[in-house]
Parts: C-alpha cells; structure tokens; sequence
C-alpha cells in the first residue's frame, strides 16, 4: 500500500457492482438486470425547472441547509404527515450525502451500528469510514425485522440502528408491525434510529410506514434519486430532531457545502409529479420477475423498491452469477450485500423485453 493511503480506506473494498459495470462494458447486448435506478426519463416539468434555473442564473451555492422554497415545502409535507414539535428538514446532496453526514454527526470511534443483513453496501463501509463498528443483524430467510435478533445484538456501545424500508437488495417492505417495535425498541434504549427511505415511493402491496411515526427521534434520509430517476443530480432531504439536523447542517458546510441549486428548483417542482402511473408500472414489472421465477426460484416476493434477491441453486450464488455473466445476464451477486453468498440481485427497472430475456435466461439455469 502506499506511504500516502489513510488507514481508514483499508477497511472496505471498493464496491462489488461496479466489477459488474465494468463486466457488462465488455460485453455486446447485455441483458442488464444489474443496474440500481429507473429505467424511466426523468419527467419532463422536473427537466424545464432545472432548465430554467440555470437559464435565470439560479447557479451559485445555495444556501447550506438548501433553497428556502424546497425546505418550506418540505416542512409543510413533514407537519401535515408527523406534526412533530422537534423536526427540522435540510436539503444534502443526494441520499448518500445524507448517510455520510448522518455517520459524522452521530458515530464515534468504537460506536456499534447496527443494520439488517443484506443490506445497502454503503452501511458498513461508512460506519468503517468514520471509525464506528458495524454490526450485522441477520433477516435470512424471509427478510422480515425480528427485533429480539436485534435486542440480542445491542450492547452499551450500540449508537445506531439503520433500518431502510423498502430495502436494497430484497425489495422487502417491513410491516407497521415490524417498525413500530423497531421504532419502540430504539426509543426504550435511548439508540438513533436512522430510516433510510429512498424507495418510499415504490410501494406496491400497502401504504407506506416511517418508523417516524412511532419514534418522533428517528433521522429520516430521503431524496428524488429513485423517484423522478434523478440519481445524477444528487438531491436528498434530511429530517429529524432540531440538535441533529443542525450537526449534519455544520458538517455539510465543511463538505458538500450544499446540494446543485438548479437540481434543487428541480426538486421542488418535482413534488408535483405524479409518479402513479410509474408505480403502476413498476408494479407491474414485479410481478412479472415473480411469476416468472418462483416455480423454480426460491423468493421473498419484494413489496417495494425495484429489486428482487433469490436464493441461487448451488452453493454459491457469486458462482451462480458468473454463470449467467457467461450467458450475457448481468445480475448482481449476493454477497456484495450480504455475509452470505447464497443469493442473487435482480433490478427490474428494466423494459419489459430485457425482463422476458432475463427470466428465459434464469429459468434455463436454474
């Protein structure tokens, strides 16, 4: 290693997806089920007021906390859904910036973390970055959030719980059930509850449920990422208690110092955007993965999110994937997201022919 290189960086590796980004480069006509974002265009109004911000010279800093119009607009949504005494909102950039900052307000060097395993390959890489220790919670074989496997897991070095609903890499969606005793759990043992809710919008069973409900302490990170397809504009929104919000605020002006003004015009215009015609879509999408494989996969039918996470035959489900790689599928391998290597990730953000392929592709190797 390099004289130069910090410690810190030798905790993690560089994430396991982008090795099959750079497989699929190499490749003719993948069938691209590997990829984590919409396969829709971003809606047209959200492009224009992006447009138009960057026309009518909307294009310096904004301030740290975000544009006060996207941030007022926010609060009106949070009170109407919450009305909590103790909640205050500011834009980051993007649901990733949110994470970082939620890390460096909140974990200290030798703070425990907990998160359920699979999980979202950033949650322990970030814990690592910031000196914290990552604690895994197993949710194999369904998935589900069993909080006595998470009382059993809480120490008295346990800072945080990070709980993300509907869930990369399994699509799953915990019941109210489920996270209102999370919510409780965490409130009784005076632990942060992070809520990581980027796919708050692909719901297709039920109506959502923020453990915010139940716990009014919980740290909320959410954004226009996944929503409007805008994974590139980096646009996220943090809310939770006032001592909090205003850390992560402190840290963001050493940082990012604050998300892409044009992008944040673009945010709010967003929130007129009627997504239900894509959920429908979406909707639809998932049902074809599960009627196309669960006569002959194992799999958690996935609630929410765009992704399905089945168990591969074999032994080994990296081995599995680079059989299907050899056959042009790109799908991601389990064990990128989890301490098992039994199971595979599948997008279906995808059009409707890449899906067909993909499932005529699995079917014969299965």
């Amino acid at each position: 290693m390099h004289p130069w290189i910090a410690k810190r960086t030798e905790s993690f590796d560089s994430s396991g997806i982008r090795r099959v980004f750079d497989l699929a480069a190499k490749l003719d006509d993948p069938i691209n089920l590997s990829i984590g974002q919409p396969d829709f265009p971003v809606p047209r109004a959200v492009r224009r007021a992006c447009i138009d911000a960057i026309e009518g010279g909307k294009n310096a800093y904004s301030q740290t906390q975000g544009i006060a119009p996207l941030r007022m607009r926010l609060e009106d949504e949070l009170r109407q859904t919450y009305n909590h005494s103790d909640r205050e909102v500011f834009v980051c950039s993007g649901t990733s910036g949110g994470l970082v900052l939620a890390m460096l307000a909140m974990v200290d060097p030798g703070d425990e973390v907990l998160f359920f395993d699979p999980y979202f390959v950033m949650y322990p890489a970030l814990v690592r970055m910031v000196g914290g220790v990552p604690v895994a919670v197993d949710s194999y074989p369904d998935f589900r959030i069993d909080c006595d496997r998470v009382a059993e897991k809480i120490t008295d070095r346990t800072k945080m719980i990070i709980v993300n609903s509907p869930a990369n890499p399994t699509g799953v969606t915990a019941s109210r059930e489920e996270l209102k005793a999370l919510a409780e759990l965490a409130a009784e043992r005076n632990i942060a509850l992070v809520s990581d809710e980027i796919y708050s919008s692909f719901m297709y069973d039920e109506a959502f449920t923020s453990p915010a409900e139940f716990n009014p302490q919980t740290i909320v990170i959410d954004g226009f990422s996944k929503s409007h397809a805008m994974t590139g504009w980096r646009v996220g929104y943090v809310h939770g208690p006032k001592a909090v919000v205003e850390t992560m605020v402190k840290l963001q002006q050493y940082t990012f110092v604050c998300a892409p003004q044009p992008a944040q015009w673009a945010g709010l215009e967003a929130m007129d955007v009627d997504l239900s015609a894509h959920i429908d879509d979406y909707r639809r999408k998932r049902d074809l993965i599960v009627e196309g494989l669960s006569d002959c996969y194992e799999l958690t039918v996935p609630g929410g999110a765009f992704y399905a996470f089945p168990k591969a035959p074999g032994d080994s489900g990296a081995a599995f994937v680079e059989a299907a790689i050899a056959r042009g599928l790109l799908i991601i391998p389990g064990n990128i997201f989890s301490a098992r290597d039994s199971h595979f990730r599948i997008s279906f953000a995808a059009s409707d022919e890449t899906l067909q392929r993909g499932i005529e592709v699995l079917r014969e190797l299965a």
